[in-house]
């Protein structure tokens, strides 16, 4: 991992949104505007719990908010409704990049589904062609505004699905067409990657990358699977490798309390996840609205993130859902400088990470991290 160049952090006294930022993980079809969602709908005779944009991302919220990842994953048949035709996905991929754009993202993978959007008749290749005309128009969008954002998508295959050998092919015939990596998402427990090993060793021997959604709704087992089985390059959440980490408490503490010392010991898996800087795509409101950090705790200042980022784990900050969480990647880091008290440097260096961990080539993740750099060195 790149070392921050900033010698020391000043007061976050500043927008936080003013941050160049790195989204890995984020799905297009949790990112929609509550507006968009109700004109659509009614383009295409869709009914949704409401027709207020307010009252509809509240639905939203509150849907996602129930501490299951089953529940939250229904809030998507709404979505997914609407991003049955050309003009409905075009229209989803533009607004998607103009808000990372307008929240200081400066590179993002957008991932979803394109064997959810065939509804209407399209073909697999025509919908990740619209989608990919959206992204461009969102690109020049950001630009004629004054801001810069370079995206790419993460085809993703569904895993109760049967289709991931052919969306594997999607991805990799698209590779020079704006397809940068390819992902399985969906239930996972119960699916591990090893269902679609043969899809994975299809990836691998052409040379294209994968992150797989482990270690969310299922544990160790699903992530040693997507690391043996899916040839993962990043685990997507993989934030349950903390139960492959045992803290034990010494107490030697003096009249003051100080004294008290953690022993820390890694599994095998997690200490094969850290030693080898396997990026973590943490998505912290998210992992506390499904459920997926419910062993550790209740609130997020139980969330492993910190004690996985304290231990030298390569982590990443996402946002997962911007609709269903109700959050932007600006809110994820307020939300980690409020709970765990994370400077300038913190911010920084999950930053980093993010960047050397982008499904680019080495030398446009070098300038990603040359630019971040800079914008941080100039805040001094």
């Amino acid at each position: 991992m790149t070392e921050p160049i900033v010698d020391a952090a000043p007061a976050l006294d500043f927008d936080l949104k003013s941050l160049p930022k790195i989204s890995l993980h984020d799905h297009l079809d949790g990112g929609l505007r509550p507006a968009t969602i109700i004109e659509l709908a009614e383009a295409v005779g869709h009914t949704l719990p409401s027709t207020d944009p307010v009252a509809l991302g509240e639905w939203f919220r509150e849907s996602a908010d129930s501490g299951s990842l089953v529940r939250y994953l229904e809030t998507f048949d709404h979505t997914i409704a609407v991003m049955q035709t050309k003009e409905g996905l075009f229209r989803v991929a533009k607004e998607f990049v103009e808000d990372l754009a307008e929240d200081g993202v400066v590179y993002g993978e957008v991932r979803w589904a394109p064997e959810q959007h065939l509804r209407k008749g399209l073909t697999l290749d025509e919908a990740v062609e619209a989608v990919q005309a959206g992204l461009e128009a969102g690109v020049d969008a950001a630009d004629e505004s004054g801001r810069q954002i370079q995206v790419g998508q993460l085809i993703t295959a569904m895993r109760h699905a049967d289709r991931c050998q052919e969306i594997a092919e999607l991805a990799v015939r698209h590779r020079t067409r704006g397809a940068v990596g390819f992902d399985i998402a969906g239930a996972e427990d119960g699916f591990l990657p090893s269902r679609f090993k043969d899809a994975f060793t299809y990836l691998a021997a052409n040379n294209f990358p994968a992150t797989v959604h482990a270690g969310e709704a299922a544990g160790l087992e699903s992530i040693q699977s997507a690391l043996v089985d899916g040839r993962a390059l990043r685990l997507g959440h993989g934030v349950r490798i903390a139960e492959d980490i045992t803290v034990e408490f010494e107490d030697n503490a003096d009249d003051d309390g100080e004294g008290t010392v953690g022993l820390v010991t890694l599994g095998n898996v997690a200490g094969w996840v850290r030693d080898r800087g396997i990026p973590l795509e943490i998505c912290p409101s998210s992992n506390l609205q499904t459920g997926a950090i419910a062993n550790f705790g209740e609130g997020i200042e139980s969330h492993p993130l910190d004690m996985l980022f304290q231990l030298g784990f390569n982590v990443t900050i996402n946002t997962d859902n911007r609709l269903m969480s109700g959050v932007t990647l600006t809110d994820e880091f307020e939300l980690l400088v409020e709970t765990f008290d994370y400077d300038l440097d913190d911010l920084l260096e999950l930053t980093l990470n993010a960047a050397e961990a982008a499904f680019l080539p080495l030398d446009e993740r070098e300038a990603l991290v040359e630019y971040i750099n800079d914008a941080y060195a100039n805040l001094g």
